[in-house]
């Protein structure tokens, strides 16, 4: 395992981040204690030090799990975690990114975690009603105070995580150095906006759902019927994904190693400083992804990758990259000033 820092900060983390959701059985997502277990070792002994939770995963067991896994190596991780979600029902303030919902996760998380401090404390996502000034102010008293070390952003608008690095910025406040989005082969639209904007502000980025909720697999490809296709799963079954997923599939076998594989590499090998998120159920899964990093995509695969998968950049993008000289000269004019005929 190979390491990296980690946005614009000094912190070293492996290249692979270990993803906690399966840690625990209450979703009917994930696996008991011992499984967990395994892969966790499997994790460590491989190298990895990077490993990502939330307070919502498995009602907490996922947090309560890694707490009793790190209790005699703790100073060796790099522990990540998030608020926002719920962890009380029937409670309105319980929710969201308000000041009240920060403080009162942050120490039941430490709390199931076991330690008194959270290497990166992740805002899961965007809440609309809490304005950036709490947010960012909240989290920078989260750090002067040393329950944690680093702060993240996840599942919110670049303009929003724009502003709110700015304000944190112009006030002396901790900023953002990590961005947590949706990225893989089948949707790449944070390619418009959230991952130019993470180069420019030298975020790092930590994509989960890199196998497409397990549609790059080529399960679906080889059984239209496979077991566990859930809602969400069912909607992105369409002509294009399966398109996509045999290509990875056939590129797969012409290299030698699984279609698996082949897409954690592709979002590895991506546009920014991306360290995945990697998750697993068993140990043979956890097997299976490691062996990315004995990879490399030919040039002529990622290609084909890119071909295959490619979207529109949408407005402004395309406009402004057009080559066609009437619209680049109409847009130079109505930016500097001038008048469209």
């Amino acid at each position: 395992m190979k390491y990296r820092i980690l946005g614009k900060s000094g912190l070293r983390v492996s290249e692979l981040a270990l993803g906690a959701m399966t840690f625990g059985t209450e979703t009917g997502i994930g696996v008991d204690k011992d499984e967990s277990r395994q892969v966790y070792d499997a994790y460590r002994e491989a190298g990895g030090n990077f490993i990502d939770t939330a307070n919502v995963y498995n009602a907490g067991t996922s947090e309560t799990f890694l707490g009793e896994f790190m209790k005699n190596e703790r100073e060796r991780i790099v522990l990540a975690t998030k608020y926002t979600g719920g962890m009380r029902s029937r409670d309105v303030n319980a929710v969201g990114n308000s000041r009240k919902n920060m403080m009162e996760s942050v120490h039941a998380s430490l709390k199931r975690l076991q330690t008194d401090y959270i290497d990166l404390y992740w805002v899961h996502a965007w809440d609309p009603i809490t304005p950036s000034e709490e947010l960012m102010r909240g989290l920078d008293d989260l750090v002067s105070q040393g329950k944690v070390l680093y702060i993240g952003v996840s599942d919110t608008p670049a303009w929003v995580v724009s502003r709110s690095n700015t304000i944190a910025e112009l006030r002396g406040w901790s900023q953002f150095i990590a961005l947590q989005i949706r990225y893989s082969l089948i949707d790449r639209t944070v390619e418009r906006e959230l991952l130019p904007m993470a180069r420019a502000l030298d975020l790092a980025v930590t994509p989960w759902g890199i196998v497409g909720s397990g549609m790059l697999s080529g399960k679906y490809n080889i059984d239209p019927n496979a077991a566990g296709r859930g809602q969400r799963n069912q909607a992105m079954i369409n002509d294009r994904s399966l398109l996509i997923a045999r290509t990875v599939m056939d590129i797969a076998g012409e290299i030698g190693c699984s279609a698996t594989q082949v897409a954690i590499k592709w979002v590895q090998q991506g546009p920014a400083n991306i360290i995945p998120l990697v998750g697993a159920r068993t140990l043979k899964q956890w097997q299976e992804n490691l062996g990315c990093l004995e990879l490399e995509l030919p040039e002529e695969a990622i290609e084909r990758l890119n071909k295959i998968s490619q979207i529109s950049p949408g407005f402004p993008h395309d406009m402004l990259s057009s080559q066609q000289p009437n619209k680049i000269e109409n847009h130079r004019r109505l930016t500097s000033g001038g008048y469209l005929d």
